[in-house]
């Protein structure tokens, strides 16, 4: 575990794409949970789960084949939050059309572990193996729940940073429909010799008249004042 956690702590989240840390992570989940031969990373959103991330074409097989189905250790454990643990495809009842189609990609254990986010889950860490009870241990399962844990992390950064960007670029909007409003404001107060409040007036009223917004009226009257000739 020791070495689990000290190449977690070095993970890199900064100016990342995060398919990029979540590629990384499930590197590292095959190199550090005990039995792990394939490993993906399910995240889902609303109704769609998708794969982020996976190391071994055997993962991704095995999770396609739940999303056929929607249905799955993957998927429930995404759903219900709870680790799910087959310890033998051949002779597991919960999943029968599933777990039949599996081990035909060459799976016979599998580890799923949700992954906490904000007091629900987002998805599931899928560990998968060629042997039976490959994940019997509370090694695995500990081990496991390190990674799914690190890559909570890993989408609630990058949440947050598409959120500030997209409030950054919120901001910039409003400032620049302030300035083109100012603008439009100082060409009626010229043109119509009204004061700051009526010439804002004059624009609210073409915005609800023309039912178009009040930026693009303010873009419109500035606009028309480069248009007319001199």
């Amino acid at each position: 575990m020791e070495a689990l956690w000290r190449a977690l702590s070095r993970l890199q989240l900064a100016d990342r794409e995060l398919e990029d840390v979540l590629g990384e992570v499930t590197r590292l989940a095959d190199e550090h949970v005990p039995g792990a031969e394939s490993t993906s990373i399910t995240l889902v959103r609303g109704d769609t789960a998708v794969t982020a991330a996976y190391h071994g074409d055997m993962s991704l097989a095995a999770d396609e084949l739940q999303y056929d189905r929607g249905y799955g250790p993957c998927l429930d454990a995404s759903r219900a939050g709870i680790v799910l643990r087959v310890d033998d495809m051949t002779s597991e009842q919960r999943w029968p059309d599933y777990t039949a189609r599996v081990v035909e990609v060459g799976v016979r254990s599998s580890l799923s572990t949700p992954l906490p986010y904000q007091g629900s889950s987002i998805g599931a860490l899928n560990i998968y193996s060629t042997r039976p009870a490959a994940f019997a241990s509370d090694a695995s399962g500990e081990a496991a729940h390190e990674v799914a844990e690190a890559v909570a992390i890993a989408v609630a950064n990058a949440d947050a940073h598409a959120q500030l960007t997209d409030h950054a670029r919120n901001m910039q909007r409003a400032m620049e429909s302030r300035a083109v409003i100012e603008q439009a404001k100082g060409v009626l107060m010229a043109q119509r010799r009204v004061d700051a409040d009526a010439a804002f007036d004059l624009l609210r009223e073409a915005s609800q008249r023309y039912n178009r917004k009040l930026r693009d009226i303010a873009t419109g009257v500035v606009a028309s004042t480069y248009e007319q000739p001199r």
